[in-house]
């Protein structure tokens, strides 16, 4: 029954988080809990009562506030410059610009919300079908959450304990690279013939100041990842750093972000925090009567029982994660899984910090894959082409996705090769 109610309340749309309290509820109120609403309430303030969950809102901010302050389309000029002149030049800036803008926001969907509104139009004038634009924009943000530094990593550096989030981030940048490298070669062999070539090339000092420009955002992720690496600062404070040097660029460099612009952008991002927060405290409440029904454990004990070698372990977990990531939001799906699937994954000898990749990377490739994926709302939202043509456009970008996945999978020094020639 409790998996009937949970389920009901997800097809009808009600968000997860109280999805989850509900079946939660129920399942207390008919068992031997008394005083379950109070049980459950201590739970889930107990969840989020946690110092380093301040850098999810302070990251998210600091996003918001690289967004409203002209940094995107200096993001695109400094990448156009970069891969501009090559085949299917405008698709190849489209993906190296996530790659940049992963250095600063952390978010799959800030990105394709950001970049597609630039990109989606200006692309079609370029020739390229509407819809190929919108899905290569959803593809291309899931690099977001994986280029440090990513709200998913410290998540789930949060969820599971012993995890460094310095090896984690560390561990994030050559996935994120391979996965732009590998749809960079898709367009150009598959959509070269769309792009016009019609631009003039810039004179040098057009060039050199764009290039100045592109360059100033780009700061703020090395100096970020670079402190929480040399030990200088936590996540957190070096979260609060990334929102002062977000509003110090916006005011007084680029000046394009005005004071009358924040109120409006601390609400938004104090919206968008709060909608990960209560999933992290619903999810938290659950995990804990999970853990008190020793859920946990038998399913260890199955997967130890049936599951001998560790290949067969890491392909039933990526299957179960797309899976997952059909119907499930990502973040959620992470607090769920991840505490019973950890110690399965430590006791076959998988590395944590090759796993923790393997989830984020799994559970970000669920964002364009219908009917629950998040990018490919924001992607519509933008294009108006409908969700049926750009799923058909997004999946051959799926299943190159799916093969960088499969790499990492099992060539693992491509996720934990950076870390350990770094120390960690």
């Amino acid at each position: 029954m409790v998996y009937v109610i949970l389920g009901s309340f997800l097809l009808i749309g009600v968000p997860v988080a109280f999805s989850i309290v509900a079946a939660l509820l129920y399942f207390m109120a008919v068992g031997e809990f008394p005083y379950s609403i109070r049980l459950v309430a201590t739970q889930m303030f107990g969840g989020i009562k946690s110092y380093p969950l301040l850098a999810i809102p302070l990251f998210i901010l600091a996003g918001e506030l690289m967004n409203e302050s002209g940094i995107t389309s200096r993001i695109i000029a400094f990448a156009s410059i970069l891969v501009g002149r090559f085949r299917a030049g405008l698709a190849m800036v489209n993906i190296w610009a996530s790659v940049i803008f992963a250095g600063l926001s952390g978010s799959a969907v800030a990105d394709t919300s950001a970049i597609g509104r630039v990109f989606i139009p200006e692309m079609e004038k370029k020739g390229y079908p509407r819809d190929f634009a919108a899905a290569l924009t959803a593809a291309s943000s899931v690099i977001g959450p994986i280029i440090p530094p990513s709200i998913p990593v410290i998540i789930y550096a949060l969820t599971v304990t012993g995890v460094s989030v310095p090896a984690l981030f560390l561990a994030g940048v050559t996935p994120g690279i391979l996965l732009a490298i590998f749809l960079s070669i898709y367009v150009m062999i598959f959509a070269g013939d769309y792009e016009k070539k019609d631009y003039a090339q810039a004179d040098w000092a057009s060039r050199r100041k764009t290039l100045i420009q592109g360059i100033i955002p780009l700061f703020m992720p090395v100096f970020v990842v670079g402190t929480i690496l040399a030990g200088v600062v936590t996540p957190t404070e070096a979260a609060s750093f990334a929102v002062a040097y977000a509003m110090v660029v916006g005011l007084f460099i680029f000046r394009e972000l005005k004071l009358t612009d924040l109120p409006k952008i601390f609400a938004k991002s104090m919206r968008d925090s709060s909608v990960i927060l209560i999933v992290i405290s619903a999810v938290a409440a659950a995990n804990w009567l999970l853990t008190y029904n020793r859920v946990p454990n038998m399913i260890t004990d199955f997967a130890m029982h049936y599951m001998t070698a560790k290949w067969m372990f890491l392909v039933s977990t990526m299957i179960l994660f797309l899976v997952v990531g059909l119907f499930l939001e990502g973040i959620a799906a992470m607090l769920v899984l991840v505490p019973i699937l950890h110690p399965i994954a430590t006791s076959m000898g998988v590395d944590p910090t090759h796993f923790g990749i393997l989830v984020v990377f799994n559970l970000m490739i669920g964002l364009i894959t219908p009917p629950m994926g998040l990018c490919l709302f924001v992607a519509d939202s933008v294009a108006k082409v409908g969700l049926g043509r750009l799923s058909r456009q997004i999946f051959p970008l799926f299943l190159v996705e799916l093969l960088v996945l499969i790499i990492i999978t099992f060539v693992p020094i491509t996720v934990i090769g950076l870390p350990r020639l770094l120390g960690y």
